[in-house]
Formats: C-alpha cells, sequence, structure tokens
C-alpha cells in the first residue's frame, strides 16, 4: 500500500472537493481519495506508487493545480 500527499491550490468549497476526488480516484491504481480542503491537502491510496504526473493530470482536470507534494 503506497499513500501520498500533495498539495492543491485553488480549491474553496465543498464543490471543488468533490472534483478533485471525483477525477483523481478515476486515475487507475488509486484505491482511496481523502482530501482536506482547509489545508489544500491531497492524500492519495493506492496498491503501488503512481507517477506525480498522472495525479497532476487529475488535479488539472477538476480546474486546479498541484503545487506540490505535502
Amino acid at each position: 500500500m503506497s499513500v501520498t500527499t500533495y498539495t492543491v491550490k485553488g480549491m474553496t468549497c465543498g464543490h471543488c472537493v468533490s472534483s478533485v476526488k471525483e477525477e483523481v480516484g478515476e486515475v487507475a491504481g488509486v484505491s482511496s481519495v481523502e482530501v482536506d480542503l482547509a489545508g489544500g491537502v491531497l492524500t492519495v491510496n493506492s496498491d503501488e506508487p503512481i507517477d506525480a504526473a498522472r495525479i497532476a493530470a487529475a488535479v488539472e482536470e477538476a480546474g486546479y493545480e498541484l503545487a506540490a507534494r505535502a
């Protein structure tokens, strides 16, 4: 099991959180996604490490920006 955290910029509401969770959750290999709106923290659980570029692309698809690993 791999757990990776990232910082997401631009989220301001619950809809933002839902959008990010939905898009990242569709990335192959992701088993669960948690998003903390207050801290802008995205936590991705997966069976094996996932390339950060794939996570960044999913976050961008949701309309936000991946700032860095938290």
